[in-house]
């Protein structure tokens, strides 16, 4: 009996995981010289996906990095038309989240 419900248990917590892990709404980190000097005060800028919320994203930051976020503001990013060698083009728009995190929390981006 003891190994069915340890069974049980171990699959109930992967699903949980695998549900987090699916949501891709954190799409990458935004890496930028802003985003580079808020880092060294626990600040850190994600791209997100346009239908995340904040309670999503904290969600995800949770699940990915180990980390709880105080605060989480988002920004929707506009795009813009630009010319690219005499034709016409468009930078993609999108959302970004800013997370602050407490002092002594880290996250560590991969370069």
């Amino acid at each position: 009996m003891a190994t069915t419900k340890i069974t049980k248990e171990k699959k109930a917590k992967v699903a949980k995981e695998v549900k987090v892990k699916n949501t891709g709404l954190v799409l990458g980190a935004r890496i930028t010289e802003k985003a580079a000097k808020a880092s060294e005060k626990n600040v850190y800028t994600f791209n997100v996906a346009t239908t995340a919320n904040k309670t999503e994203i904290k969600k995800e930051i949770i699940a990915l990095y180990k980390v709880t976020p105080i605060k989480i503001n988002i920004t929707k990013r506009n795009s813009k038309p630009v010319f690219i060698r005499g034709r016409k083009g468009v930078k993609q728009g999108g959302k970004k989240a800013v997370v602050f995190l407490k002092k002594g929390d880290k996250i560590t981006l991969a370069s």
